[in-house]
């Protein structure tokens, strides 16, 4: 009756990186693998409700437009605009599930977990063991980065609250290209 998807990563170490099934690689972890796993759980999330799903983005899908004309990155790849941009699908994704499943009792959130001083980083050279240090020193801990993701799926306080994006445990609001339907 719950699932949290929060597989990630930051960038590919030797730049643009296709997966085994010729996608490209951040946006393949970070979104696709999110909604295949998502799609085949949901007959029985829905079969179990009430269930909640939480698909953890990040703030910098605030810096990302969905380009559906090089969603793969083909041409003028960048890491962080790639991994910004799947985080963005996440949000969106999110958004689009929350009302495909209204009235079924499955909830679908979506949030930030904030910075985290993890190892995220430490494959992507020089500069991502940086970003790792400076993380480390402004970063919060694993254990407080994940709170947000267990307020979603456990809290009394959002039962029936669905199709919103959560930062430090309280609704946000997320950047205005999440909330363009067309």
């Amino acid at each position: 009756d719950l699932l949290i998807n929060n597989a990630g990563i930051a960038s590919a170490p030797n730049g643009r990186t296709l997966s085994e099934d010729g996608h490209e690689l951040i946006f393949q972890v970070n979104h696709l693998s999110h909604f295949l796993l998502t799609r085949m759980l949901l007959p029985r999330l829905i079969e179990s409700a009430p269930a909640r799903i939480v698909n953890v983005s990040s703030s910098s899908h605030r810096r990302a437009r969905l380009n559906f004309d090089n969603l793969q990155f083909q041409r003028r790849y960048g890491g962080y605009r790639a991994y910004a941009q799947s985080k963005l699908a996440n949000v969106l994704f999110s958004y689009e599930l929350a009302r495909r499943l209204d009235g079924s009792g499955v909830t679908v959130n979506v949030l930030h977990p904030g910075l985290v001083a993890t190892n995220f980083l430490s494959n992507n050279g020089m500069l991502g063991q940086f970003l790792c240090f400076f993380m480390g020193l402004r970063g919060m801990s694993a254990a407080k980065g994940a709170l947000t993701s267990i307020y979603l799926a456990g809290s009394a306080e959002v039962d029936g609250v669905t199709g919103r994006y959560f930062e430090k445990s309280r609704e946000a609001r997320s950047a205005p290209t999440s909330y363009d339907q067309s």
